[in-house]
């Protein structure tokens, strides 16, 4: 984050008439009164200034001048000068006002430094309930949330929402779903008002601990509902493949006007579009950003919707989009890349990639592996390795799995069987059940029965097989009329408690039941 310089924006005769009152009144209530007012402006470094003034009258400030000296250099995220201000409270002995203490403790916490902000806390001897949700927030925002949760249970003073915002979040982080829930009912007990921060907090906990029943029940039973209650709920959806539900709470935030969409909802529902290729859908969200000024094709919302099209089938819509974007970053490129390689266009995607470059973007990782699939779907496989060599030896990315399972399905489609063993056999690292898989598929294909039974054998010695490619195992067997074999395969699946679901198709028959809803711009 920026840190805001520390030069006085007043002008000199502005500071003259300041030091010429400290002099002539050295009163601290006027003058902290004067403190307050500059660190709660926009520009709270005039505080400073006025503060090391201050600091040379002993008689014009007291323990509250530091107060607002703290809040300016947490606010300015000035860390050396809240530490000169840590040894000036020493120093002047206010040390063990708690109002100090608390705004100390908040200083370090916003610095993340929660060594430090440990250390104030041990050190006051009754903390408040701004102490204890100080360090709980700091402590769960620093990475410790089981220290957070400890702490809370410690707490001998009642809890109010800010605190039980943080715990939440704690708890939100480590899926701890039944403590999360007794802090609900806590809350729900010993809070005489509802607040739509906590309420929003506790709905994104049962979401991220994938309890979406009982997040739709408070959804529902909201007193007042936002645009982060909404957009918790449609990325809920989305996030755990309930695509149907995530795009119908859309519809309903847009049909009552509760709440805008922004660019996290709009987002969200793109997702959710793409999983289901529902092509209208995301064409009538696409018509929805256009009647919003706020919500240009831009950044998140541009890469969303090129997305969308390309896993919709659409690649014209998405190129059109892509052209349109003012600037394109990474996952611009990336996704338009990739989009190109999984609907059969990897001339295309090869270059795109090429004025990727023209464009000084650099790649990474899943730009590769959109570049190696589009060789792969191409038949391209010596344009396939010069790529693979060159993310290694060029750009200094390494290989991942997909990386592999690319360039084993690359040689595979092309037939080349023996070269796609050979490659597995000589990786850095131990090939996983997806790679054996492509390599086995490979050989169904081109009915390498010699090598099949090779295969199937490393297969069946790999851990992390997935059910997927047991199936294909399996159904590979039983197109060659091994049905004993087939058997053998289906009843380990069951020893091993898999079970593969039934597969399915999305397809759009109608869209609406009664028409599109009205667009509320």
């Amino acid at each position: 984050m920026l840190v805001k310089p520390l030069i006085p924006t007043l002008t000199s005769k502005q500071l003259n008439q300041i030091h010429a009152q400290i002099l002539k009144n050295s009163k601290p209530h006027l003058l902290n009164a004067l403190l307050g007012v500059l660190t709660n402006s926009p520009t709270p470094q005039n505080a400073l200034v006025v503060y090391n003034q201050m600091l040379h009258h002993p008689t014009s400030h007291n323990h509250y001048t530091f107060t607002h000296a703290l809040k300016a250099s947490t606010l300015l995220h000035a860390h050396q000068k809240g530490l000169e201000i840590h040894a000036h409270v020493i120093k002047s002995g206010y040390y063990s006002d708690i109002f100090i203490q608390n705004s100390l403790l908040h200083f370090y916490v916003v610095a993340n430094d929660i060594i430090s902000a440990c250390r104030i806390f041990d050190s006051i001897s009754f903390p408040d309930v701004v102490s204890w949700t100080s360090i709980i927030s700091g402590l769960s925002k620093c990475g410790f949330e089981e220290e957070a949760i400890v702490k809370f249970c410690f707490m001998n003073v009642k809890p109010n929402s800010t605190t039980l915002v943080s715990v939440l979040s704690a708890c939100s982080s480590l899926r701890a779903l039944k403590l999360g829930k007794a802090i609900h009912g806590y809350s729900l007990r010993n809070l005489d008002e509802s607040n739509i921060i906590l309420d929003n907090v506790v709905l994104d906990f049962y979401v991220r601990c994938g309890s979406l029943g009982s997040a739709k029940y408070l959804f529902v039973n909201m007193p007042k509902r936002d645009v982060v209650s909404w957009t918790t709920m449609v990325g809920g959806y989305a996030q755990r493949g309930f695509s149907e539900e995530a795009v119908r709470v859309f519809q309903e935030m847009v049909e009552g006007g509760e709440a805008q969409p922004n660019e996290a909802t709009i987002v969200n529902v793109l997702s959710a579009c793409s999983s289901i290729g529902a092509l209208s859908l995301g064409q009538w969200v696409h018509s929805y950003i256009e009647t919003r000024s706020d919500l240009p094709v831009e950044g998140n919302v541009g890469n969303a919707l090129i997305n969308m099209y390309v896993k919709c089938g659409t690649a014209g819509m998405a190129i059109h989009i892509f052209n349109k974007l003012l600037r394109k970053d990474i996952i611009s490129w990336s996704t338009i890349i990739s989009g190109m390689a999984m609907n059969g266009h990897g001339m295309h995607a090869l270059q795109l990639f090429s004025l990727m470059l023209v464009h000084g973007v650099p790649p990474d990782d899943v730009t590769f592996i959109g570049l190696l699939s589009a060789c792969s779907h191409a038949g391209l496989v010596d344009r396939g390795l010069m790529i693979f060599e060159a993310m290694k030896n060029v750009y200094g990315i390494m290989p991942q799995v997909q990386h592999y399972a690319c360039m084993v399905d690359m040689y595979g489609r092309a037939g080349l069987l023996e070269e796609a063993e050979d490659f597995i056999r000589q990786m850095p690292v131990d090939a996983d059940g997806p790679i054996w898989g492509a390599l086995l598929n490979a050989c169904r294909v081109h009915w390498n029965e010699k090598m099949f039974e090779r295969i199937r054998q490393c297969l069946l010695d790999t851990r992390g097989v997935s059910i997927g490619t047991f199936a294909l195992l399996s159904n590979s067997f039983a197109s060659s009329d091994r049905w004993e074999d087939a058997n053998k395969v289906r009843d380990e699946m069951r020893s091993m408690g898999l079970k593969k679901m039934a597969g399915c198709s999305w397809i759009e028959v109608c869209c609406w039941m009664e028409g599109p809803p009205t667009l509320n711009a």
